[in-house]
């Protein structure tokens, strides 16, 4: 590789780590050619971009991104074969990741996710990642929040209606 390719390597890979507050560090190596075209159909079908990288030109990217990014945590994780996963849900390459790998599978591997500047680090975490909530679902949790106390209010009110009219009727039907 030349010094002009790994320079526009670096650039293209800082401008995904600009554009992705989500990405997963993972090692999906020893899977068969099958296993891994497999592998990535099924992020594909998530909106999920798997791409290997040479570590230390993604290390290189992610040094020039700011500081209080908190890139540099990842660092550690970025040794032996090493492929990013880019997506703009949280928790979705967790999901696929725990659902390829099924009741044995031990590949791919999870070294690392950056989740909007916090880390996850180690394989033991993917259970953690793939219980967050992706931000749709944080949305509708926070929209029934708010409906509750106005539907209650609204079927307060209506029903208070309904009986201020029954009294009225009543008391019109005495007069009578």
């Amino acid at each position: 590789m030349t010094k002009t390719d790994k320079a526009a390597a670096i650039k293209q890979l800082k401008e995904r780590f600009e554009n992705n507050e989500f990405f997963y560090i993972t090692d999906a190596s020893q899977l068969t050619a099958e296993k891994t075209t497999e592998l990535r159909g099924k992020f594909f079908e998530k909106g999920i971009s798997m791409q290997v990288v040479k570590n230390t030109l993604a290390i290189k990217a992610l040094e020039s991104m700011p500081e209080e990014g908190n890139y540099k945590a990842v660092f550690d994780a970025m040794k032996g074969p090493t492929a990013l996963l880019f997506t703009e849900v949280a928790n979705a390459p967790a999901k696929v990741i725990k659902e390829f790998r099924g009741e044995d599978g031990e590949r791919p591997i999870l070294k690392a996710a950056y989740v909007a500047g916090s880390v996850y680090t180690g394989d033991d975490q993917l259970g953690s990642l793939a219980k967050l909530k992706s931000r749709e679902e944080m949305l509708s949790d926070v929209l029934t929040l708010l409906q509750s106390p106005m539907q209650n209010l609204l079927s307060g009110l209506n029903s208070g209606g309904a009986k201020v009219a029954g009294l009225l009727k009543t008391l019109e039907e005495r007069e009578a």
